[in-house]
């Protein structure tokens, strides 16, 4: 078995008496060596703005629709009411070109972080969504520039939504790579609600600030981001597989808070050292080797199929329209409960940063799929059978309903495929594909958020709130999607989750996986045994 063999002799690579580690050592132990520095957390918290962007722009919008400016400017007098409304077609495009750009940008980024490297990328993409919200800014009475100034912003975005990620998986210490990959969600949460407090704030003013402040805001946060993250250190993978092997070791430890030559630093850089060799050692990797390469076509499609899935959870159905929703149950003031929502979204999106340390990826990502589940079908049949569709407030019981269980599915959502999906997709892929594998599989996520968000307003004039049925059937299928396709990747390295996929290991059982399990063969044990003598005659 020629490719046993081969995966077999990477592991006693990676594991050499040269870098001081056992040849049976397993990713625990390297864990507990690494240290939570403040460094580690500030590379999170910086990068993660590229999600605080995202959260803002998409919360903001919501409130747009009902302020009375905007309306004026963009939208279509009525006669019968006397007030500016929005057709489906308008609000649809608007709202939906944000993430048609992203999709764009989600495509090109794997490339541009390859060519221009994991930082300079994030920040030369995030300068980009400041000549997006200047378009937007300076729209005075076309809906059409303002929605082209939503494509520009979202290509931008679109590219910081695989870039970020994707350095901070490369980056982080396998002990915290999970919560600070999450905080990438938590910052979306703290976006959404920093806007809907802002549209609040500016809602009730008669001029085009009401609008105009809370977009003009989104250029600060990508000044911030495109300057900050220059400040901090190189992706180690991205600076080693470039021939900087001194700065990846550097950053390796000072992110870890470790000596440079200490254990685990010298696991890893022997770790992405024979990744790199395999990997030179083929032929030059073409972009649709993410389809036929090892493994790599059911890794791909299972990163396509979870990205899609968060948005086919059905979360931004409330963000994007949740104005609209929660006035139709005849709420006097729906910015108040936009403001619960997204309290309770940011509250219970820290709840998740604890349940991606101390929770398996699997178990949370079924849990909370069954959770959402049970919540779209309790609104659906509520909204559908007991609330008056003409005057809701004849119903105020159903319409209390409706909003305690929108807050228990943001709950979930928050605590689990907000944050995760993020997680287990920067975690699926071996260096050499991961950009564009991740590049394709958050394209996933922005073609159904453009597809939700633009078809949202003619599906619920249709069937009305029976449209949660279609997100509860979502949910039930992402269950057995995760409980027989993902493998439980929690507190592994890089390296060894790759070599998990490849051994097809199975995902049932992949939470009691060590790395003791890899078959060997006499070939590997001679090589291993040659390996060592050879390395004891070069120590001192």
């Amino acid at each position: 078995m020629a490719g046993t063999r081969s995966l077999h002799e990477t592991t006693d690579d990676e594991h050499s008496p040269k870098s001081g580690t056992p040849a049976n050592a397993s990713a625990v132990s390297i864990a507990a060596e690494q240290r939570i520095t403040g460094l580690a957390i500030l590379l999170g918290a910086v990068a993660s703005i590229g999600g605080f962007m995202f959260g803002y722009v998409s919360g903001q919008i919501s409130g747009f629709f009902d302020m009375e400016d905007y309306g004026r400017r963009f939208g279509e007098f009525n006669a019968l009411t006397g007030k500016y409304d929005f057709s489906a077609p308008r609000q649809g495009a608007i709202v939906g070109l944000l993430p048609a750009g992203c999709l764009f940008g989600s495509l090109i980024a794997g490339r541009i972080a390859d060519t221009l490297g994991r930082r300079m990328a994030i920040s030369v993409t995030a300068v980009f969504c400041c000549v997006g919200n200047i378009i937007e800014i300076s729209s005075s009475s076309s809906w059409a520039q303002f929605a082209v100034g939503r494509l520009v912003t979202g290509f931008g975005i679109g590219a910081l939504s695989v870039a970020v990620p994707m350095y901070q998986s490369e980056s982080a210490p396998a002990k915290i790579r999970g919560v600070l990959i999450s905080c990438y969600q938590l910052f979306i949460t703290l976006g959404i609600w920093v806007a809907e407090m802002i549209n609040y704030g500016t809602h009730n003013m008669s001029n085009s600030g009401s609008w105009r402040i809370p977009n003009g805001l989104s250029f600060l946060w990508s000044l911030i981001l495109g300057v900050g993250i220059l400040f901090l250190p190189e992706s180690p993978r991205f600076a080693y597989r470039v021939g900087r092997e001194d700065e990846a070791r550097r950053s390796i430890a000072r992110l870890a808070g470790l000596d440079m030559n200490a254990r685990s630093v010298n696991q890893q850089i022997d770790e992405i050292k024979a990744k790199l060799d395999e990997e030179r050692a083929g032929a030059a990797t073409r972009w649709y080797e993410i389809f036929t390469g090892p493994r790599m076509l059911y890794r791909t499609l299972l990163g396509i199929t979870l990205q899609a899935g968060q948005q086919l959870t059905g979360a931004n159905f409330f963000f994007y329209y949740g104005t609209t929703i929660f006035r139709a149950t005849g709420l006097s003031d729906s910015y108040v409960t936009q403001i619960i929502l997204g309290s309770v979204n940011v509250a219970c999106t820290f709840g998740g940063l604890y349940i991606v340390k101390k929770c398996g990826r699997r178990n949370a990502l079924m849990g909370g799929a069954l959770w959402m589940m049970v919540c779209f079908f309790v609104y659906s049949f509520v909204g559908h059978f007991k609330l008056d569709p003409v005057n809701p407030a004849n119903t105020p019981e159903a319409g209390n309903v409706l909003i305690v269980f929108s807050c228990l599915f943001i709950a979930a959502f928050a605590t689990t495929w907000g944050p995760l999906v993020w997680v287990v997709t920067a975690e699926l892929y071996p260096a050499k594909y991961r950009a564009p594998a991740m590049a394709i599989a958050t394209a996933s996520n922005w073609l159904w958020n453009f597809l939700m968000s633009f078809f949202t307003r003619f599906i619920t004039d249709s069937i009305g709130y029976l449209y949660g049925l279609v997100f509860a059937g979502c949910c039930a299928a992402l269950v057995a999607i995760v409980f027989f396709f993902l493998v439980e990747s929690k507190d592994r390295s890089l390296e060894e989750i790759d070599t998990m996929y490849m051994l097809h290991v199975n995902p049932i059982s992949s939470a009691k996986w060590t790395d003791d399990m890899v078959p060997a063969s006499p070939a590997s044990d001679d090589k291993q045994t040659e390996h060592m003598e050879k390395n004891d005659k070069q120590l001192p």
